[in-house]
């Protein structure tokens, strides 16, 4: 059994509860309250738009920026110079002969031609410029593709064109009018003497290899397949004339086939 004092004790401890209990909960529903006006207010200003503002010194909302328009593609620019050389002087490399554009003087002679070192059937000339390409060219089929090449004609002159002019002016030129008085063009062949100065040249390995190659060296085909009627003359895979690696490179790269539609002259398929 406790002891009086005890009794006192424990009675006193309950006292003090009961009082305590009803004072805490007090404190917890001040707490309560203090905390859900807080939490009210910050919702009511995080859900307030500008709208809603009282202040007339906000700044309003920034417009979308638009986006920037695409740039348009640069301009395309030609840098060939097609009047770099002429094309009516007959010492010109870029000299248009043909059956409306004769040499002239029709009896012109290049004055810097040269015996050409490489195989032929008659000796050839050409200017130094031809030639030097010429030989280079030779070579580098002879290294790259094992072909030999020929020469079948060069440099002809007026009198020599007279004698070899046959009266088919589909195939052979006038004195006067022949590209090889230039001195620029060549006649080439298969060392083989293989389909020498007829169409099939263009189909043998020699014919193939100068038509994908000739213009590294600055030799055009003369006289395409498809381009009698602005030529004049019918197709001669063996005949290719030097314009110079610049212009030969250009008419390549922008599909040009003959150099009276790359300078914009009048077809010549016949003569006045």
């Amino acid at each position: 059994m406790a002891s009086a004092p005890d009794q006192r004790s424990v009675e006193l401890s309950r006292r003090r509860m009961r009082v305590a209990i009803p004072a805490i909960v007090a404190l917890l529903g001040v707490a309560a309250i203090v905390v859900g006006a807080t939490s009210g207010g910050g919702a009511g200003a995080e859900t307030a738009g500008p709208e809603a503002s009282d202040d007339v010194n906000a700044p309003e909302a920034a417009s979308p920026r638009p986006a920037p328009a695409e740039a348009p593609p640069p301009a395309s620019v030609a840098t060939f110079d097609r009047a770099a050389h002429s094309i009516d002087d007959p010492a010109s490399i870029w000299v248009v002969v043909n059956k409306l554009r004769p040499l002239n003087p029709t009896d012109y002679v290049p004055a810097d031609l040269v015996d050409v070192p490489v195989p032929h059937t008659w000796d050839p000339l050409l200017r130094q410029e031809a030639s030097d390409a010429i030989v280079a060219m030779f070579d580098a089929a002879a290294n790259e593709a094992g072909l030999s090449l020929a020469s079948n004609s060069a440099y002809r002159s007026y009198s020599a064109q007279q004698s070899i002019y046959s009266g088919d002016d589909l195939s052979t030129a006038r004195p006067g009018f022949s590209e090889h008085q230039t001195g620029l063009t060549m006649d080439i062949g298969a060392e083989s003497g293989e389909c020498s100065l007829n169409a099939c040249f263009g189909e043998t390995a020699e014919g193939i290899w100068l038509r994908d190659n000739a213009y590294r060296f600055g030799f055009i085909l003369r006289y395409p397949a498809d381009k009698t009627p602005v030529t004049g003359y019918e197709y001669e895979p063996w005949h290719f004339r030097y314009v110079g690696v610049d212009l030969a490179t250009e008419m390549r790269e922008t599909g040009f086939t003959t150099l009276e539609e790359f300078f914009q002259l009048p077809a010549a398929p016949e003569y006045e």
